[in-house]
């Protein structure tokens, strides 16, 4: 199966259920979605803030095009807080993640088609690609297991590309316009606390990559010896 921007038919019926609101924290005109909504503009002319109850992708233009928003299990009452890319405020089409799977495989490629250099990730999070020795560089990708999303740049910041299972053979299949991914993170309903808001531009504690713990080690024992520099200074 190969997966790139679907185009599922509009509002048909699953057991997943989101609700958009006209304006800012929860208020307005209120819409229940249970499933894939191809034009959310039918239904109101904006969204100020959404409630889910499991992962949804949220899309700039009707017909699932244009800049991505992962949403996952809990309450965005702003804009703000389902994107840290403000390019755009429009959202006019939502529908929920396929997140099917436990396990989670991701393998990217520096080329086309699967070819050149290769970067195989299981169970774990990416803040940066450089510091596993891969360059932003990505230009094909096999989603094997569970559901992904790239960002631009390094932290999760920058526009997101959702990777759901499948083969994703040219950048343009997960609606990129350069082949520029730089961080990446599996989809997980525990990343988010009891109110469902992610902390802005954090990693969790129990999913932390461990050469981001190694450079802070390095960081804290330069910071212990430019001390002790200043104190013999002082006592001199």
């Amino acid at each position: 199966r190969t997966a790139g921007n679907p185009k599922p038919a509009a509002c048909r019926e699953r057991p997943r259920r989101s609700w958009i609101f006209e304006f800012e924290n929860f208020r307005g005109k209120k819409m229940e979605l249970s499933g894939e909504c191809k034009d959310i503009f039918e239904k109101t002319q904006r969204v100020g803030s959404v409630i889910v109850e499991s992962g949804w992708v949220g899309f700039e233009r009707p017909g699932f095009a244009g800049e991505q928003f992962v949403l996952e299990k809990g309450e965005y009452p702003r804009w703000s807080t389902w994107t840290n890319c403000l390019s755009s405020y429009s959202l006019g089409s939502f529908r929920p993640l396929k997140v099917d799977s436990a396990e989670h495989k991701l393998h990217l490629f520096e080329n086309v088609g699967f070819e050149g250099r290769k970067m195989a990730i299981f169970d774990d999070d990416v803040p940066s690609l450089w510091a596993h020795g891969f360059q932003d560089r990505v230009a094909s990708a096999k989603a094997v297991n569970g559901t992904w999303v790239g960002y631009m740049y390094p932290g999760y910041r920058g526009r997101q590309y959702v990777l759901e299972q499948g083969d994703f053979k040219h950048w343009n299949d997960w609606g990129a316009t350069a082949p520029q991914i730089q961080s990446v993170r599996r989809v997980r309903d525990m990343q988010w606390h009891k109110r469902g808001l992610k902390t802005k531009n954090t990693v969790p504690v129990n999913v932390l990559n461990r050469s981001v713990c190694h450079e802070v080690q390095i960081l804290q024992k330069y910071c212990m010896s430019l001390a002790w520099c200043f104190f013999k200074l002082g006592l001199e």
